[in-house]
Order: C-alpha cells, then structure tokens, then sequence
C-alpha cells in the first residue's frame, strides 16, 4: 500500500490531471507477464499458436489473449491455489511500474538507457524480431519487476474513462461501464514515448493480438 502521483502533465490529454493516488490495499503483482507456459497450463489452450509476429516457447508472454481469457485465466488459477488472483486496477499498474519514482520510466528520464529495460520498436521490431520476447530478459525496475515498459501491452481491470477533477482519490478503479478496457506498459513495436509510466492506452475487450498479454495481481492477505 502506498500513494503515488498517477499522470503526468507533460503527456497527452489522456494521462491529465495529475492526482494523487491512495492505494490503501496492499497486493501483490506478478514479476512478468504471464508465460506461454503457464498459461497453457491453466486454460490448456494455445491462441497465438501459428498466428504471426509470435515466437513460440515456454517463457514467451502468452499472447493473441483477450481481456475475457485474461480474466477467466485469473478466476481459474484462483480456484486452483484457493487465492484470490485478478487483473490489477489501472492505478496498480502504473503505482507498480513506478516503484516510488516520479520520472518518466522507473529507471529515469533518459530513453537512451531505455534498451537496458524495455523490448520497444528499436531493439525489436526495427531490427526484424518482430514478436514479443522472453520474459525477465531486461533488467527490472525498483520494485523487482520486469518488464513493465514494452515487450506487450497488459490488460488492466478498468474500463476506459478520463481522469477526474479530484486531487485526491483512493483505489480507483475506473468507470462502472464503457467500450474499451485499459492497457498499459506499451510493446516490442513502438516507440520510447508509448512505453512511459503513465502512458495510457485502450482496446475493445474482445481484441486479440500478438502485441496483447497480461500478468496477474493478487490480493493480499495475512495467514490466519
């Protein structure tokens, strides 16, 4: 639990105003993006299976995955373990890619460092490795997280909705009803600017594609 500065004034209208966030919930996020691998092993299906722009192999991010698939995949792992695992709110996310930075990529402001953290379009798709990457290949942000700039856009809970007017708000969690769910982290083939922090962007739920994954949040809680 934490709060954080959740925006930033120097991005597109979408990422205005700048609020203080209150995560007052603990949780708990998974270090990459939910594997091949892994997801084959709770749903027993393969979607990006001969699809384009997918390199196949147990720790690539599972891909062509839906925000339905991503959310069913969350009830079945919780009903396996008997923990409650979920997508994380919009404002998880960003508050975990931060890690308790301010700047515009958790490792700073310099996007020349960026190749260090992230697979965008100059390490990947520009130089013809034109599909999402292994996982917790990069190096990881303050937190102990990998990934979170680029490689491919993590579906979030929220739906789409425009920041508030508030200055303050406590564990958002998006509008009750809309189109388009959020995504955020960016992918292996866009530039630096779409792989910042606060960078913001959406989908129709029903969207699959090589550049769409996930990973799972859980909800803490302490042993009884």
């Amino acid at each position: 639990a934490g709060e954080f500065q959740m925006g930033s004034p120097d991005g597109d209208s979408s990422e205005k105003p700048q609020h203080l966030v209150k995560i007052t919930k603990p949780f708990y996020l998974a270090v990459h993006e939910v594997t091949q691998q892994q997801y084959e092993k709770v749903m027993g299906a393969r979607p990006w299976q001969g699809k384009d722009y997918v390199k196949e192999g147990a720790d690539y991010p599972a891909v062509y995955v839906s925000h339905d698939d991503a959310v069913e995949f969350c009830r079945r792992l919780s009903k396996q373990e008997g923990v409650e695992y979920r997508l994380p709110t919009e404002a998880e996310w960003e508050y975990a890619c931060r890690a308790g930075t301010t700047t515009a990529y958790s490792f700073g402001d310099d996007e020349a460092k960026l190749g260090q953290y992230a697979w965008y379009d100059k390490n990947a798709w520009d130089i013809g490795e034109k599909y999402a990457h292994r996982v917790g290949q990069k190096l990881p942000n303050p937190w102990g997280l990998y990934d979170m700039h680029g490689n491919v856009w993590e579906w979030c809970q929220d739906w789409y909705g425009p920041y508030g007017s508030e200055k303050v708000v406590s564990d958002p969690v998006g509008p009750a009803q809309g189109n388009y769910r959020m995504l955020r982290g960016g992918s292996w083939n866009v530039p630096a600017p779409f792989v910042r922090s606060a960078l913001r962007n959406d989908t129709h739920p029903n969207s699959r594609g090589s550049l769409l994954g996930f990973r799972v949040a859980r909800t803490y809680s302490a042993a009884p």
